[in-house]
């Protein structure tokens, strides 16, 4: 990922908050003598990590860890924010060209396999982080035999990061009243209106 300090997020609160709320990840691997091995999956911040390190929770299904040869070797966890299309003609200045708005980060590390008690620990506070939007949320207890009988195909693991690569571009790099206008097109009834970067870009204008 290109590095641009205008653009680079380094607090470490503002990272934990990208993922706890932008939770489904893309796990990333080189795997020897099979190449790149790509999946997606449920991952969550886990508290309690030694010197403030970012720690990770997720689970996969055990064919796709064995896939990763998950535990042998370096991964990222790649983690999308909002993100979205800008037209030239919102900024109503020149010059400019398309581009796309983004909030990502890159998370680096070595994930340990847990053990089946572990894992089936770690679909309980998957399952309590979504649904704790709800009033009254479900619970994985409610299915206790049948979730441990499936919990039998997951893989289970815990990450600390080694490295840590985030990245806001929310033009911070224009006028507050060229920003003014994209926010106000993105807020529009138009094809490519996104509410939610729109709001990721008014809060990114307030912290510079």
């Amino acid at each position: 990922m290109l590095r641009q300090d205008i653009f680079a997020v380094t607090d470490p609160e503002r990272i934990r908050d990208l993922i706890r709320t932008h939770a489904w990840a893309t796990l990333i691997s080189h795997v020897p003598d099979r190449g790149m091995t790509v999946s997606h999956l449920p991952v969550l911040v886990a508290d309690g990590g030694p010197g403030d390190a970012l720690v990770l929770t997720g689970h996969l299904a055990r064919t796709d860890a064995e896939e990763h040869q998950l535990g042998a070797h370096d991964v990222v966890l790649v983690f999308q924010g909002p993100h979205g299309y800008l037209s030239p003609v919102w900024y109503e200045a020149t010059p400019h060209v398309p581009t796309w708005n983004f909030v990502v980060a890159h998370v680096h590390g070595r994930p340990v396999v847990l053990g089946p008690e572990h894992t089936y620990g770690v679909l309980t506070d998957t399952v309590d982080h979504f649904e704790g939007r709800f009033p009254e949320p479900w619970r994985l207890e409610r299915v206790d035999a049948y979730a441990h009988r499936i919990a039998a195909a997951v893989t289970g693991f815990t990450l600390t990061a080694a490295r840590v690569t985030a990245k806001a571009k929310l033009s911070q790099d224009e006028s507050d009243e060229v920003v003014h206008r994209v926010v106000a097109a993105l807020t529009a009834d138009q094809p490519y209106a996104h509410p939610q970067l729109a709001r990721a870009m008014r809060d990114s204008r307030r912290q510079q």
